[in-house]
């Protein structure tokens, strides 16, 4: 069964996810990447492959995407392995066992910056995350990025089709 779930972050902010609930207590919390949502198509397959297994899972969308509330923001892994901690202890208190966590892209390195902080997970898959930083931010958004922001006071980030 597919369940709505709204979860407030520690800015206030609510965290809008879908709770795959398939009855275990055993529950998996599967992050989106960078520009993207709980509706990506790969965590929705993660989410029906573990359904399928007798594992609910929940998938939600950082603060400032999707349907979440808050302002996107470019980089922003602390905030979103902190909202990552808000939901593990969500369900937590709701008597689910939240022992994985599985981010994809952007995802998978709030993944790993959570078990590094939080270290109460005993799994943390990172699927395709970050891994060469070499291009950092000039090399997303253009080495004069600074220089526009100041001028016209934003940005449009767009993705590799363009939109």
């Amino acid at each position: 069964m597919k369940e709505r779930v709204i979860v407030t972050n520690n800015h206030g902010e609510k965290l809008v996810g879908v709770l795959d609930n398939v009855g275990s207590t055993q529950l998996v919390v599967l992050c989106h990447g960078f520009r993207s949502s709980k509706d990506d198509g790969t965590l929705v397959s993660l989410a029906s492959s573990l359904s399928s297994e007798g594992i609910s899972a929940f998938r939600f969308d950082f603060s400032g995407n999707g349907e979440s509330e808050g302002q996107f923001l470019y980089g922003n892994y602390w905030k979103d392995a902190e909202d990552l901690r808000v939901v593990v202890l969500y369900f937590r208190g709701k008597g689910h066992k939240v022992n994985t966590i599985i981010g994809h892209s952007k995802g998978g390195n709030a993944v790993l910056l959570y078990a590094s902080k939080y270290q109460d997970i005993s799994t943390a898959i990172n699927i395709s995350g970050r891994f060469a930083l070499d291009r950092g931010i000039d090399g997303r958004l253009g080495k004069d990025f600074k220089h526009r922001i100041n001028q016209y006071g934003f940005i449009y980030v767009k993705d590799k089709s363009g939109s």
